[in-house]
């Protein structure tokens, strides 16, 4: 674990509310969800089968807690990112023997980090600020509730896969659910920018995560693969992309970097850093829910509208065409010629 900056450098976000970075299409899912007053019980008793006594406890067995005495360098980084989202209460971390490089989050009422020893040998300090960083947006977010749901309704799947009508409806549920899942990434990958304020720190964790064995991969080669990926021209590759993605838990790494870059360079982030952002006590759901749900659809139409997708760009022709005719009909039978 090498490679940092000073914490003073860093800005502080005080009472930053999660919305601040969420992507939009995580937000607005989120956003309707979290509106509706029966939601979140209905939510926790789904969950209430997946034990997270237990699995705190497995880690307490099975793992290195951190904290001063142990792993130290990652307690400091752990105790910063918090201080650095303003949180009252610091989520435990531990770090799991395993040579795989991942990180995820768990637990509802009192959510954990884990890091396998894969990840912290891979990455920098400053990697590691970032990715957790992005694991402390999962629990600012509240993601684990909705994460939980989403592995109950596969064992369901699971369960029902021999009736073909429930089977397919809960797939398409399911697949609702995923791509919300990867779009809660894309948020997280945000939080961890935010955390470690060094675009080219989260870039390099991006490109080690993809492959790097250290100082051997050209940051631009590599990031013309994302646009490579993002503008094929054959209709079969679309398709391709769609299958390779459907399974998925998290965004294809190279995609996922030059999504974080083009935001690190957007005024979004700018003006969260000098201090232009959401803040929780101003965080009201149902006040907040048109926005999010109309910033969600307003985030899907613009990445449609500028990609190159072959695909993307004939469901978007075919979209605008169809509501350019509904357009012209309904201008021709609504009152006074004029559609409403």
């Amino acid at each position: 674990m090498t490679g940092d900056i000073e914490q003073s450098s860093r800005v502080r976000f005080m009472g930053i509310s999660p919305r601040a970075y969420e992507h939009p299409a995580d937000r607005g899912a989120l956003a309707v969800l979290r509106a509706v007053p029966a939601v979140a019980p209905i939510l926790k008793a789904v969950a209430a089968a997946f034990s997270e006594r237990g699995e705190r406890l497995l880690q307490v067995a099975s793992s290195v807690r951190v904290g001063p005495k142990q792993y130290p360098q990652l307690d400091r980084i752990r105790n910063e990112v918090a201080a650095t989202f303003d949180l009252d209460t610091v989520p435990e971390l531990y770090v799991q023997r395993h040579p795989v490089e991942a990180a995820w989050t768990s637990g509802i009422d009192t959510p954990f980090i884990v890091l396998t020893t894969g990840l912290v040998d891979l990455l920098d300090n400053e990697g590691l600020r970032f990715v957790i960083g992005h694991e402390m947006g999962h629990v600012m977010s509240g993601h684990a509730l909705y994460n939980t749901l989403l592995r109950r309704l596969i064992g369901i799947q699971q369960s029902f896969a021999w009736v073909p009508a429930g089977a397919l409806a809960m797939r398409a549920v399911i697949a609702a659910l995923r791509e919300w899942q990867r779009k809660t990434e894309l948020s997280c990958d945000r939080a961890g920018l935010l955390a470690c304020q060094d675009p080219q720190a989260a870039l390099r964790a991006h490109v080690a995560l993809a492959g790097d064995l250290g100082g051997q991969v050209d940051i631009a080669e590599f990031l013309a693969q994302a646009k490579e990926y993002e503008e094929v021209e054959d209709i079969r590759d679309s398709i391709l992309k769609l299958l390779h993605t459907e399974e998925r838990t998290h965004p294809l790494v190279v995609v996922r970097a030059a999504e974080l870059q083009r935001w690190s360079a957007s005024e979004e982030y700018r003006e969260i850093l000098t201090g232009t952002y959401a803040r929780r006590e101003d965080d009201r759901p149902t006040t907040n829910l048109t926005d999010d749900v109309k910033a969600a659809a307003r985030s899907y139409k613009e990445s449609m509208s500028t990609s190159a997708d072959p695909l993307i760009k004939t469901i978007n022709d075919i979209g605008e065409a169809v509501m350019g005719a509904a357009g012209k009909v309904w201008s021709k039978v609504a009152p006074n010629g004029a559609a409403e």
